[in-house]
């Protein structure tokens, strides 16, 4: 293994393979999401509603509640309800 000022070169450059080819399937997933979303809004669903979903549903359930209260402790200060 080659070392240049002290780092292993060989795998220096596994590393950074790695990363880039994750990099690319992450581009493509990506690409694919868009993909199912624009789908949806075909289908007449609100994909940025579908968002807010999805990140609500990612919260455990005590995040969400806290999360819910916060938002209408502030809408509440801002007339909105």
């Amino acid at each position: 293994m080659v070392e240049v000022g002290g780092i292993a070169a060989d795998r220096l450059r596994q590393f950074i393979e790695r990363i880039e080819r994750l990099e690319e399937e992450k581009a493509a997933l990506a690409g694919d999401v868009r993909e199912v979303y624009a789908e949806a809004k075909a289908l007449g669903f609100d994909p940025k509603i579908m968002r807010q979903v999805i990140k609500l549903r990612r919260l455990d359930s005590a995040e969400q509640q806290e999360q819910e209260a916060l938002l209408d402790t502030y809408k509440h200060a801002l007339g909105m309800e």
